[in-house]
């Protein structure tokens, strides 16, 4: 299974599946009319969705996302450790990063499942380097 292949999003609002493995919740609030139960939720890592005022700043506007990216990034220096157990729960099996935006394609759970992918891409390479 290919990096990227290990982390999916998947917004709080569909159905879970057996397929999504681990499910952590990565907003910081919790998703309205959200029964705890059924959107079965390993998870809730409220640390690692970005600050209400970067949250405010991007108002899910396409126009913003390459700059949301850049500092939502720059936001996550201070818990690099947390996504350092988000890429170990992916090595591990198949990990879901669930969010409530309406919009799939600019949200936060997207732009650290590149953050996670990336971790586990520079991990498997430094693991082939050591095994060969």
């Amino acid at each position: 299974m290919t990096a990227s292949g290990r982390v999916q999003t998947k917004r709080v609002y569909d159905p879970p599946s057996r397929l999504d493995g681990r499910r952590i919740l990565v907003d910081g609030l919790w998703p309205r009319g959200v029964d705890r139960k059924a959107a079965r939720i390993n998870e809730w890592a409220r640390d690692l969705a970005p600050s209400t005022r970067l949250r405010r700043w991007f108002g899910h506007d396409p126009a913003r996302w390459p700059e949301f990216q850049t500092r939502y990034r720059a936001e996550l220096r201070t818990r690099w450790d947390r996504l350092a157990w988000l890429a170990d729960l992916a090595w591990r099996g198949p990990l879901t990063l669930v969010y409530a935006a309406q919009d799939s394609d600019h949200n936060n759970a997207r732009a650290l499942r590149r953050l996670v992918t990336e971790r586990l891409r520079r991990r498997g390479t430094r693991r082939g380097a050591t095994t060969r």
